[in-house]
């Protein structure tokens, strides 16, 4: 059996293996709640881990992959400014998300600054979600198409089309138990590559005599401290208010759970970033040919120099994963916004848990839909790194960070969020693409980064302490207060039906956890005896993911005991054990 055969057999089984797990949560979906937001009952540790994946795609070895292999540990820098974003928000942002008792970040704008408000806001979302999360799928199905030898549109369109169906089917945990496989599958690929690339390259001596002099630099060429401070206070306000990162922190059960969750995915980005870019700028001292935009091909090609077979097909398998599960998270947080935000809201304010349900579906195959166009066009705009940092630099800022300021706020009226907003974004698409036509003006990647983040955090800070100083709790805040007070006031306990539907939606989706590690472990046994090269450590990897398959098992056995004690459900949960 060839190479090529055996990693596109790797990559069919696990890519029907995933899709199978999705469509398995069709059926556990039954209201707003459980479908976006897990019954606000998922475990802590099972959010950041989905948090982390969500953040993270086959783009980071694309992107990333190129600057570690030009510029070398610039590139573990930028990353570790992700980490520090992540404590911020673990202290600061993720327990108020968790306090305003909204199921979207959408929800709490239109509470706090008004319907109007939140229109501009999901508008604006909308469009930046399909053009950023459409760009990470491109560099996927560029790495499958040049890998198997498939056409780029082709890879594109199928991995697209098995991306969005179990997020339009299964909702969160159908996203959530696939971002934890491919957190498995992708860990378990690297740690491959890394030892057999250090070895390949003649051990770790011979690769740092081989390599640029400032190759270990903390910042490097166009990556300077500059960019580096912006980046940072752009991670801030992206892990902090990105929408699709809010919902982790809504979807678990308290406060310390959210806090939880951005502290598990502050740790494994001080960790993995180290281990992520040291096979590309290993290559760097094998091959330093690449140049131009082949350098996005430097993980590919250090994985194709030094993996077994059926490996790479592995290897390949989790950047697909890790994209999809960016992209997947993107598409169930827009279709909830559409679904609960824009029909909900505004079209059906009467629509019944199906019609609701129903929605969901619709406008995740949609949106998913768009996404896959928008991958067709990043060739024609640069490639990756271009539309990622431009996107960053441009929108983050201006819409993330007004929605995080009032999150703390009492003087902040949804009107002057409005003109930051819309002021500041006018303000980078100018000097982007406007300044550059009728001048020989154009700011650097530090600038760009710089003026997105900068501009809106000083107006903020104008407004809080020099123009409002004087004034007292706005009137947008006033009423948020009456509302919040009034929602705590009318909030029902849930029912016993509904508590145990939640409970065995829980159960379950730990239960597929347990059974897809295990099955995972299988595959790496598998793979195993069919290594050339690297069976002791293959094995050694594949052990670790069956013990790790006890832990979700763990936490079940706790969640049963927690449930078994609640009150509202106690009497149903006794009922159905004496009933099995």
């Amino acid at each position: 059996m060839s190479t090529s055969t055996i990693d596109t057999g790797v990559i069919f089984v696990f890519s029907a293996f995933v899709l199978v797990i999705g469509l398995l949560f069709a059926r556990t979906g039954r209201n707003m709640k459980s479908f976006f937001a897990g019954g606000e009952a998922v475990p802590w540790f099972i959010g950041g881990l989905s948090l982390f994946m969500s953040f993270f795609s086959a783009g980071t070895f694309v992107a990333w992959g190129s600057i570690a292999y030009k510029y070398g540990f610039v590139s573990v820098t930028i990353q570790w400014t992700m980490c520090l974003g992540g404590i911020i928000t673990a202290f600061l942002l993720a327990p108020r998300w968790k306090r305003t008792g909204a199921l979207t970040a959408a929800e709490f704008i239109r509470q706090r600054l008004g319907s109007p408000v939140q229109k501009f806001y999901v508008y604006t979302f909308l469009i930046v979600s399909l053009v950023n999360k459409g760009a990470v799928l491109y560099p996927v199905a560029k790495l499958v198409s040049v890998s198997l030898g498939f056409p780029l549109v082709p890879c594109t369109i199928v991995l697209g089309l098995m991306m969005i169906a179990y997020t339009a089917v299964g909702g969160l945990w159908a996203v959530m138990v696939t971002d934890i496989l491919q957190f498995v599958i992708l860990t378990a690929a690297v740690m491959l590559v890394l030892p057999l690339s250090l070895d390949h390259a003649g051990g770790w001596q011979q690769f740092t005599q081989n390599v640029p002099d400032d190759f270990f630099s903390l910042v490097n060429g166009e990556y300077t401290f500059g960019f580096i401070l912006a980046f940072a206070l752009y991670h801030i306000s992206y892990i902090g208010g990105n929408w699709t990162f809010v919902q982790r922190y809504t979807s678990v059960d308290s406060p310390k759970s959210a806090k939880k969750v951005a502290l598990l995915f502050a740790g494994l980005y001080l960790i993995s970033p180290v281990i992520w870019m040291l096979p590309p700028m290993i290559y760097k001292s094998i091959n330093p040919a690449l140049a131009g935009l082949n350098a996005e091909n430097a993980y590919l090609e250090v994985c194709r120099l030094v993996l077994p077979p059926g490996l790479m097909g592995l290897m390949l398998t989790g950047m697909y994963f890790s994209t999809s599960a960016t992209a997947n998270t993107t598409l169930n947080v827009t279709s909830a916004v559409i679904t609960n935000d824009i029909y909900k809201g505004v079209i059906n304010p009467g629509a019944t848990d199906k019609q609701l349900i129903r929605v969901a579906r619709v406008s995740g195959l949609l949106l998913g839909m768009g996404m896959i166009g928008i991958a067709l066009m990043v060739p024609m705009v640069g490639g990756m790194i271009e539309v990622v940092i431009s996107i960053a630099a441009i929108t983050g800022g201006p819409t993330l960070l007004p929605p995080l300021w009032a999150l703390f706020s009492k003087k902040l009226t949804g009107r002057v969020a409005y003109i930051i907003s819309a002021l500041c974004l006018a303000v980078n698409l100018v000097f982007k693409f406007l300044v550059p036509m009728v001048s020989t003006l154009k700011l650097n990647r530090s600038q760009e980064m710089l003026l997105g983040a900068g501009l809106p955090f000083i107006l903020l800070l104008l407004y809080e302490f020099v123009l409002a100083a004087r004034k007292g709790p706005s009137v947008d805040y006033q009423h948020y207060k009456v509302f919040r007070q009034q929602q705590k006031d009318q909030a029902a306990e849930q029912s016993p039906e509904e508590v145990d539907a939640i409970h065995r939606q829980n159960v379950f989706g730990l239960r597929v956890i347990a059974f897809s590690l295990a099955f995972t472990a299988v595959l790496l046994f598998i793979l195993c005896a069919l290594a050339a090269t690297g069976k002791v450590l293959v094995a050694v990897i594949a052990t670790v993911v069956l013990l790790a398959a006890g832990i979700p098992l763990l936490a079940l056995r706790k969640l049963k005991l927690k449930q078994v004690n609640i009150p509202t459900g106690k009497s149903i949960i006794q009922e159905n054990n004496v009933a099995s």
